[in-house]
């Protein structure tokens, strides 16, 4: 029998880019079906030496022909490739697994397991604003109730699959306009999943609550800025930056999911680049989302265990006190997916 094949696009970057794009090729292999990688280099040399907006229109075209992206970082010069995907691409929901991983130190006593769902656009980033006269500033905060709705459906359709409540945050009682439209686009949607537990939380309040009982919280929706400085937040509750994946997507009218992209969120690392030495856990996250996206959700999460695994058992790379290459660690996280695939655990079943 032939194997499935998917076919996505795949970003390449700066920094450490080439050599996450490397392990994630390696898992990949892997894989009991083909992922067949159509690449676009969105680096800041190729940009100059090409012209960004022919990348950009690259990079557009191929997502949008296979409907599905991974991405790796890019440097942020004269613009930033993200922000650009994201309006050509029309993307207006962000979402940012975040989990405790065993093994890993860190400051905070509590588990962590939460879903940030961020609307990825309007609010205090869509408007840079300007000077008025010499000691005043301006700048014009747009909420839209499309995106709105789009985040606060995908928190529900996650809720079910979940078995989990939603939690909307923001500062409504303050900003009433912008905020509240926001919260009233999530209440409608609300009424239409009254089996799945709703409420909303003050922003302000939620940080406190948060870091008090992280138990009380599994998806939190909420818009663009909120949603990125509560992102940082919870990665630093769990001890680091750079073990965080973040997926992005765009709908159809019919609020079905158009076009997606998935990258592991931290940054090109370029005093690190071409040492073997970077972590490529967040990519292997995002690999795992990704293939979860594709419909095969086994082995998605026999991905995402086999580097979590990996990890607790003390396979690490620098960056997490360990001694692994970035290719041993990927070595050892390729094994482990091996037996998982072929055993009768749990993350190996649907």
């Amino acid at each position: 029998m032939t194997p499935q094949l998917y076919e996505i696009a795949e970003l390449l970057g700066d920094g450490i880019s080439a050599e996450l794009s490397a392990a994630v090729h390696n898992v990949a292999a892997a894989l009991p079906f083909t992922l067949r990688f159509h690449q676009v280099d969105l680096s800041r040399a190729r940009r100059d030496a090409h012209g960004a907006e022919t990348q950009y229109g690259d990079a557009e075209e191929r997502i949008r022909q296979f409907r599905c992206a991974m991405k790796y970082p890019t440097e942020t010069y004269k613009e930033s490739p993200n922000a650009v995907l994201r309006e050509r691409l029309n993307f207006s929901v962000i979402h940012r697994p975040v989990a405790s991983i065993p093994g890993i130190p860190t400051l905070f006593k509590k588990p962590v397991d939460l879903h940030i769902i961020r609307i990825a656009t309007g609010g205090t980033y869509e408007d840079a604003g300007r000077r008025v006269g010499t000691d005043a500033a301006v700048s014009v905060r747009v909420i839209e109730a499309r995106p709105c709705t789009e985040a606060a459906n995908y928190a529900f359709q996650l809720a079910q699959e979940l078995n989990c409540g939603v939690v909307s945050s923001s500062k409504w009682t303050i900003q009433r306009a912008t905020d509240g439209l926001f919260e009233d686009c999530v209440s409608l949607v609300a009424e239409k999943h009254k089996h799945i537990a709703y409420r909303r939380e003050l922003f302000d309040s939620l940080l406190a609550k948060l870091v008090m009982r992280p138990e009380d919280f599994r998806i939190i929706v909420t818009p663009n800025e909120y949603g990125d400085f509560l992102s940082d937040l919870a990665c630093g509750l769990i001890g680091s930056m750079g073990l965080g994946d973040s997926a992005s997507f765009s709908f159809t009218n019919d609020g079905k999911v158009e076009n997606a992209m998935f990258d592991p969120a931290g940054g090109t690392a370029p005093d690190i680049a071409g040492k073997n030495i970077c972590n490529p856990a967040a990519a292997f996250f995002a690999l795992s989302t990704c293939l979860r996206h594709l419909g095969e959700r086994r082995v998605g999460d026999a991905v995402k265990r086999a580097a979590l695994d990996a990890i607790g058992a003390g396979e690490r790379t620098r960056d997490l006190n360990g001694t692994l290459t970035t290719s041993q660690f990927t070595n050892e996280v390729v094994r482990r997916l091996a037996l998982l695939l072929n055993s009768d655990s749990p993350a190996a079943r649907d």
